[in-house]
């Protein structure tokens, strides 16, 4: 029995990402990288977004799956552990984990609070940047801590977007690469 290859599935935050964004350039040149569908980018509801995601992970079994989430889609991935059904998940990169908890946390989404901190039952890494405006890299660290995350900050890249100048960022996919692999060897 051949063993499935494990389907990268994109989850950008708000407002999706946009062309320049190192996750829509991850998506362009992978074969087989997912992107999850939203119906609303602006003001979302965790709990349409938990559905969404829940939906896609069904549709995309029995591969196994590494999530890559930014900013928002961080605390998206934590909702969506908390409420229990992890199907086919192997591990994932959990790139600008936003303060949703923080009371400077831009108005817009619904629900996202309290962000869950239990220890996920797959591997992640969390990168931080040290002048992300959307979370302080001590509460990074926390959420790190909190999921057992292997943690990683890249210096002053603020919210590590299209911004951020990072291009395709290369660290960024030998992190996933690193988590492609161990998904691999437990498949």
């Amino acid at each position: 029995m051949s063993k499935r290859e494990p389907v990268v599935l994109i989850l950008p935050g708000r407002g999706n990402s946009g062309p320049a964004h190192w996750q829509t350039l991850w998506q362009a040149a992978r074969p087989g990288c997912v992107r999850i569908e939203h119906a609303e980018w602006t003001t979302p509801r965790r709990e349409d977004w938990v559905a969404d995601l829940q939906r896609t992970v069904r549709a995309l079994a029995p591969a196994p799956i590494v999530l890559v989430a930014h900013s928002l889609a961080c605390s998206l991935v934590a909702n969506w552990v908390a409420a229990g059904e992890i199907g086919t998940v192997a591990a994932a990169l959990l790139v600008s984990t936003s303060d949703v908890d923080s009371p400077d946390w831009p108005a817009g989404p619904i629900g996202f609070s309290p962000m869950p901190l239990m220890k996920m039952p797959f591997p992640t890494i969390v990168v931080a940047s040290t002048d992300d405006p959307m979370v302080r890299e001590p509460r990074s660290r926390c959420f790190a801590q909190a999921w057992g995350s292997a943690y990683h900050v890249i210096g002053a890249r603020g919210h590590i977007n299209a911004d951020s100048g990072l291009g395709d960022w290369p660290q960024g996919r030998a992190w996933l690469d690193e988590l492609l692999a161990l998904s691999r060897a437990q498949g």
